[in-house]
């Protein structure tokens, strides 16, 4: 038998002022979709908002169903937006917001796996990383290099 140990690396920012312009206004767009999410069940709302390499942003919000599997989550909706909207434009980083008005949100939430998945499989098909930037009530930002820091172990092409 063998151990492999698995390390992850990431930025954590105390303040939003702390990050480059650029990315200050992502979160700012991630945070305006917070308004437009639809969560009645699990009042959990999340914004996402993707920047691409032309300077154009493209956000979505979560949007919930009774019938949970039809749910659609900030981060894809973002991306779908870029893949559909400017497909030939490469994805330079996401900025994911959370906000639950019934309990605070201590840390920056993560991605759920089919989420860590598409900007995986995004970053597959533009050759390139997308950085991702999470934060929720907290002031603390953290920052991933890429979707294989979330996602070590993936599933791709490569296996197909």
């Amino acid at each position: 038998m063998k151990k492999l140990e698995v390390k992850v690396a990431l930025k954590i920012y105390d303040h939003i002022t702390e990050l480059e312009q650029s990315i200050q206004e992502i979160m700012k767009q991630a945070t305006l979709q917070l308004d437009h999410s639809y969560a009645p069940y699990s009042n959990f709302y999340v914004g996402a908002a993707a920047l691409l390499s032309n300077g154009k942003i493209h956000t979505g919000c979560n949007q919930e169903n009774a019938s949970y599997p039809l749910c659609m989550c900030a981060e894809r909706v973002a991306l779908y937006s870029a893949g559909s909207v400017d497909p030939k434009v490469n994805i330079e980083s996401i900025a994911i917001i959370a906000k639950n008005p019934k309990k605070e949100i201590d840390r920056p939430i993560s991605p759920c796996g089919a989420c860590r998945q598409v900007i995986l499989e995004f970053q597959n098909k533009q050759q390139s990383p997308i950085k991702i930037y999470l934060k929720a009530d907290s002031p603390n930002i953290y920052e991933f290099e890429s979707a294989k820091d979330l996602l070590p172990f993936s599933f791709d092409g490569s296996f197909l």
